[in-house]
């Protein structure tokens, strides 16, 4: 028989289980997929990468000691290595999977619908058919969009002040990187014709066609141009920035580093800030959240970015009124 001493001990032992278990549990490295599509020598994916690392470590998440980062990089128009690089993450088994846009969240969700997934840029996930609402995304996804709809019409409200001799206006976007492009394009031709502009969608498919289109836009006077956020735009941004100053086009652009670049105007919210707050979600699911419980989040702030230097070089104003909203002013 036993001796009740050594069953004190037997009990004590037991008792502890579940604490060594949590221990254990808080100990172990945890596995992070990464898919961008971007390419890897792309300084904005990478900016956007460190941004979730330093959300990460903000929140107790350091690689090399409690979590390990498996990152992907599929340029834009590289469908077959973004299928390929989705595949491999899911192989790996991951805990989770950050997502960086559209494309890469449909190629991962063609390898998986079980282990969970944040996306940081994806314009309509309702849409695109990733979650089921915004409130309850239902399945295995959630994250956070860049902008609400509606903000293609802001875009062209504020050409239209900045540049008011405009009369015809181009959107442009590359339909393959962009499959949600009709998520803009509506609020677009319903603002147009508000504005009674002439709205022109200019897809773009490859770079080549990019000067023929922005040189189409400038042929006829009166001419503007809206920049749809996508990734094909993006990784182009230099080239369209140029291609606009030197067909003396005014453009509205999505984001910041647009306008420090040399755009003339920016409307909308910091994209790096959307990979930070997935670092958020991320907390949530590797402490037991689910993403169909974590809602689709809309950006929180957006901000309003001109280049006083362009703008002179169109030979534009900047009106009283639109100086009185401008977050930056760039010299």
């Amino acid at each position: 028989m036993m001796k009740r001493r050594d069953l004190l001990t037997l009990l004590g032992g037991t008792a502890s289980w579940p604490l060594v278990a949590h221990a254990q549990q808080a100990d172990r490295v945890r596995r992070i997929g990464v898919l961008m599509g971007y390419a890897e020598s792309d300084r904005q994916g990478q900016a956007f990468v460190a941004a979730f690392g330093e959300g990460l470590q903000e929140l107790g998440w350091t690689e090399g000691r409690n979590i390990r980062i498996d990152t992907r990089w599929a340029s834009p128009g590289d469908a077959e290595a973004r299928q390929r690089f989705a595949k491999e993450l899911v192989a790996l088994q991951p805990e989770l999977i950050l997502s960086g846009n559209t494309p890469t969240t449909a190629a991962l969700l063609q390898h998986t619908r079980t282990i969970p997934m944040i996306f940081a840029l994806v314009a309509d996930p309702v849409g695109s058919g990733f979650v089921e609402s915004f409130p309850r995304p239902g399945g295995n996804v959630t994250g956070f969009i860049p902008f609400e709809p509606t903000i293609a019409g802001k875009w062209l409200q504020l050409l239209k002040e900045i540049a008011p001799h405009v009369a015809r206006v181009a959107f442009l976007f590359n339909p393959t990187t962009a499959p949600y492009a009709e998520y803009y394009l509506g609020s677009f031709k319903t603002a147009a014709a508000a504005f009674a502009l002439e709205a022109i969608a200019a897809p773009v498919r490859d770079t080549s066609e990019l000067e023929s289109i922005v040189a189409a836009q400038a042929r006829a006077p009166n001419g503007g141009l809206l920049v749809m956020p996508d990734t094909f735009t993006t990784t182009n941004r230099t080239e369209i920035i140029s291609l606009a100053a030197r067909h003396h086009l005014p453009a509205v652009y999505p984001y910041r580093f647009f306008a420090e670049l040399g755009g003339l105007l920016s409307y909308g919210n910091d994209p790096v800030d959307n990979f930070r707050r997935a670092a958020t979600y991320v907390d949530r699911i590797l402490k037991g959240a689910k993403p169909s419980e974590l809602p689709v989040q809309a950006p929180v702030k957006v901000e309003l970015v001109i280049n006083l230097k362009t703008a002179k070089a169109l030979g534009l104003t900047v009106p009283f009124l639109l100086r009185q909203h401008v977050d930056e002013v760039i010299e």
